[in-house]
Parts: structure tokens; C-alpha cells; sequence
């Protein structure tokens, strides 16, 4: 019943963040590299009539990239997204979207003026019906179509340079399936050659920008096609697990009674048909995945290969991560020391943080852990258990950011592997996101996690959100005030000193002195909010 009712929701509910735009994915806007659809709002493009935004010129970073991949002009994803569109909608204020008709992440109501914080909790923290709901609304973003999104089934130069489209329909779920394989598969040369050496997603500062923009979209498609607007991504809290607490018929899905590989019949994830598993045979073929089924999920937590991951992520594994200061060093790859993100990301290793890709920790150990769909990284996302993991890790990402409290300029303006400079929009995201936009605590982006929140503090924060609301958009009179205030308290106390003046003249015996000299080079004032 409930599936039924979610399952009527999509007539008058549409989704609205993805990858190819449907109404761009034309002959007309790939020949013409314009993708500025009209709002519904008003009918013009990018609702530039209502001042949401308006179509303009797509501004590319100049910066150097690094020395990981060393062609240029042979890849669909080199400077993201000119290949396909060199013009889109860029939404002004608060506005976002494909054609400026959502909120920015964070924001709400009709013309996304409201701030809004909301929380991800600990899948074992929520209620069963709480618990069943998010399997629902799982169950229902693997069985509905994207209405605005779909996926292409062939390169640019396939397509024959924009006059013969290659797009296909895809389901919600799926459709963020296809957006991680996309981002992280190899790059086709022609003939049988490939080059594996590159990665969008992973193995770069980007990592954990990517995927904290990954789950908001994410997160935001669950609320549009339930319009549960309250939903946000549960985490497993996975330091100190013995085993895989979730892989159960209650939540995840148990092991199945003859085969060890495959899930528990009783679990609706058992029915799951993965897509883009065989990389290997797209490489040869020099073709993209079509997002075809290609058979169940497969899971085998914990009969991995020991040697490469012993055992699951600790406490003090992570404890040691969060004391690493440099979020990104060295060569910026897999290969870095004494970088955050490549601790975190599992490529260094969680004691000495020095790299050791023959190890998996922290986040790899989780993927290779489960022995399945979840341990190859272009399918990696066809297991659910992916989305619980990864806002965990986003959880830990966030700790680091509230502790250090990085400047932007933190994050690699240059040299980083291709696609993961500062000033790079993230691929294949439409509408464009940069890299540096998302190097920010969670509670900016609207979102905040159970086990970090501050009581005090945060209902202080949200007390005050309104008034500082208030007070930015009187500003400018604040100002003109304190200005004109200024000059008055001038005028009196110039009028006061000579009246003192003309009354007792200047005796230093009735005009104590207040402060010594040296002392008050010494004075300092701080303004702590």
C-alpha cells in the first residue's frame, strides 16, 4: 500500500537533478552546445523574467592539472561539460537547478529564502516504520523512471559530434548508479586501448566533495518523488564493527541460504538487477555502459581478501585521520602522505597515514569488506549499502572541516589530477557544481549529522538565523545609522570638552590620567560572535 501511494506521488511530483537533461538532449541543443531550458515558473529560459537567472557562456578553469593524464581533447569529460554544452543556465541569489527552478541545498519556499538545517541519523537510531519507509522509498527509486533525467549511451564523436544522439531512459536509483560509473570510468584511446589512470571522483581532492554533492542530489531525488520533504540519508557508524551490522534481512538484505554470494530471498533488495559491472567489456568494445541489467547484487561481507583488509575501520582509525591538518599533499593522488583525504579515502594508511595502495582502509576497507557489487568501484553504487557508507564517511569529512576549520585556498587550486582543481565543475553534473563550492561545513549546504550536533549551540544559531536574515537585508541603513550616530556622539562630546574647558580649564590635578601610554599600545579588541 505504502509503494502504491509513493508510486502515485511521481504524476504530480517530478525529479529535477541528474545528468543529461531530457530536454537537452537533442540534435538542437548539442549542435547549438546550449542547454537553457525555460522554467515553468514563467516560461523564459532559466526564468531569467523572474530574475532567477539567465543563459550565459560556461566559464572554464585555466589552471594546470597534474601529470596523471597526459592527453588532451581525447575524453567527453576533459573540461566539464563543453564537449556537449559551452552555454547553460548560471541561477542567480538562492536559485539552482538545470533551469534555475529549485533551491539552492540549504534553502527552501518560494523564492528559497528560508534557510533550513535538517538531520541524517543513525540507521539503528531510527523507528521501524521509520526504518521500513527509507526501504520504501529505496524500493521506489529503483522502480521509477527519471522524468527529467537521461542517461547517454555513447560518446560525443559516437553520437557524430551531436547530430545523432545516443540517450536512454533510466530509472531514479539507477540514473546515480550510471553518474558514479561515469565519473570514474576509463578513458576509451580507440581500437583496444584504454587509459585507467584517471578518475573523476576518486583518488583526488575531489573525492569528498563529489560524493558530499552525490548524496544532496541524492537525497533531494528521494524528497521529490515521495514529497517527503523531511527524508534525509540515514549513516552506518561502521568503527568497531565486528561484522556487517546491516547485511540482515531487517535492513539491507541477509545472506542467501545456499549461496553465499547472493542476498537473502526474504530481503526486496534480493530482486535488484546491478548495471554497469562489466568495465572490462565496455573497454573492449569502446562503448559507454547502456545501463542494461547485467544480474542480482552480489555481497559476501567479510570473506575478502584478509591480507588487503583485515578487518573493518576502528575508532582510533579514525581518531588519527581527524588529526591529520593537511587536507591534500604532494602528488594529490593516491600516492600522497599525511593527506586527510587520502587517509580517509583508504589509499594511506590509518596509523601513519603514509601511502600504502596494496592496504584498504577506512573508506576502500568498507567496499572491499562486502566482496561483492560494493568492491569495484565503476558499480560500486548498485549496493545500497553504498548510499549508508558513504554519508558516514561525509560524517567524517565534516568532523575534520569543524575541527580545522580550512580556508577555501585549502583546497588545490592547481595541479591536481585532472577534473579536481578547485575551479572545476564536477562530472557529469548538470547543473554545474565546482569542486571548491562543496569545502564547507554541512550545516551550509542545510544538513547536519545527529552525532555532531551541539545542542546548545545549534539552538542558539537557529534563534538567531532569522535576525541576521533581517539585519543583511537593512544593512545598508544599519550603517547609514551607526555613520550619522557617529557624527552626532562627535558633535556632544566636542560641545561637552569646551564647555569643561570654559568652566575648570585643563588642571592635570582634575583630569586624572585614564590609561598610560604604554599600556595602551598593548590593548587589543576582539569581536567573538
Amino acid at each position: 500500500m505504502l509503494l502504491f501511494a509513493l508510486g502515485f506521488l511521481l504524476v504530480i511530483l517530478q525529479p529535477s537533478t541528474g545528468q543529461f537533461p531530457r530536454v537537452c538532449a537533442n540534435v538542437q541543443s548539442l549542435l547549438s552546445k546550449e542547454c537553457c531550458p525555460p522554467w515553468d515558473g514563467d516560461g523564459s529560459p532559466c526564468g531569467e523574467l523572474s530574475s532567477r537567472g539567465s543563459c550565459q557562456n560556461i566559464l572554464l578553469s585555466q589552471a594546470p592539472l597534474g601529470p596523471q593524464f597526459p592527453f588532451s581533447g581525447v575524453d567527453d569529460r576533459e573540461d566539464w561539460p563543453s564537449v556537449f554544452y559551452n552555454r547553460t543556465c548560471r541561477c542567480e541569489g538562492n536559485f539552482m537547478g538545470f533551469n534555475c527552478g529549485e533551491c539552492k541545498f540549504g534553502f527552501s519556499g518560494l523564492n528559497c529564502t528560508e534557510r533550513q538545517v535538517k538531520t541524517r541519523r543513525n540507521i539503528f537510531q531510527l523507528t521501524a516504520s521509520e526504518k521500513n519507509k527509507f526501504l520504501a522509498y529505496l524500493n521506489l527509486a529503483k522502480n521509477i523512471p527519471s522524468q527529467d533525467y537521461v542517461i547517454a549511451t555513447g560518446t560525443y564523436t559516437q553520437m557524430n559530434n551531436g547530430s545523432n544522439p545516443m540517450f536512454r531512459d533510466i530509472n531514479v536509483y539507477d540514473l546515480f548508479v550510471w553518474m558514479h560509473y561515469y565519473a570514474s570510468r576509463d578513458t576509451l584511446l580507440g581500437g583496444s586501448n584504454v587509459w585507467r589512470d584517471i578518475d573523476f571522483a576518486h583518488e583526488a581532492p575531489g573525492f569528498l566533495p563529489w560524493h558530499r554533492v552525490f548524496l544532496l542530489m541524492w537525497e533531494r531525488q528521494i524528497q521529490r518523488i515521495t514529497g517527503d520533504e523531511n527524508f534525509t540519508i540515514p549513516y552506518w557508524d561502521w568503527r568497531d564493527a565486528e561484522d556487517c551490522e546491516v547485511c540482515n534481512d531487517e535492513y539491507m538484505g541477509g545472506r542467501h541460504p545456499t549461496n553465499p554470494n547472493l542476498l537473502s530471498p526474504a530481503s526486496i533488495f534480493s530482486s535488484w538487477q546491478v548495471i554497469c559491472t562489466r568495465s572490462e567489456e565496455y573497454n573492449s568494445q569502446q562503448a559507454l555502459c547502456s545501463a542494461t541489467s547485467e544480474g542480482p547484487i552480489r555481497r559476501n561481507p567479510g570473506n575478502n581478501d584478509k591480507s588487503r583488509t583485515p578487518r573493518l575501520p576502528s575508532s582510533a582509525d579514525v581518531e588519527f585521520c581527524l588529526s591529520l591538518t593537511q587536507y591534500e599533499s604532494g602528488p594529490m593522488d593516491k600516492m600522497a602522505n599525511y593527506s586527510f583525504r587520502n587517509t580517509l579515502e583508504g589509499f594511506a594508511d590509518p596509523q601513519t597515514a603514509i601511502s600504502n595502495p596494496a592496504q584498504s582502509g577506512l573508506h576502500n576497507a568498507l567496499h572491499i569488506y562486502m566482496n561483492g557489487s560494493m568492491s569495484q568501484v565503476q558499480g560500486s553504487a548498485n549496493d545500497p549499502i553504498f548510499v549508508l557508507h558513504h554519508a558516514f564517511v561525509d560524517s567524517i569529512f565534516e568532523q575534520w572541516l569543524r575541527r580545522h576549520r580550512p580556508m577555501l585556498e585549502v583546497y588545490p587550486a592547481a595541479n591536481a589530477p585532472i577534473g579536481h582543481n578547485r575551479e572545476n565543475y564536477m562530472v557529469p553534473f548538470i547543473p554545474l557544481y565546482r569542486n571548491g563550492e562543496f569545502f564547507k561545513p554541512s550545516r551550509e549546504l542545510g544538513y547536519d549529522y545527529e552525532y555532531l550536533q551541539e545542542p546548545a549551540l545549534q539552538s542558539f544559531q537557529d534563534f538567531l538565523t532569522p535576525y541576521l536574515q533581517e539585519a543583511r537585508q537593512i544593512w545598508a541603513w544599519l550603517v547609514g545609522a551607526a555613520v550619522f550616530g557617529g557624527i552626532v556622539t562627535a558633535v556632544l562630546t566636542g560641545l561637552v570638552r569646551a564647555c569643561r574647558k570654559k568652566k575648570g580649564g585643563t588642571s592635570s590635578e582634575i583630569q586624572p590620567l585614564l590609561i598610560e601610554s604604554e599600556d595602551y599600545n598593548n590593548i587589543s579588541y576582539q569581536s567573538n560572535f
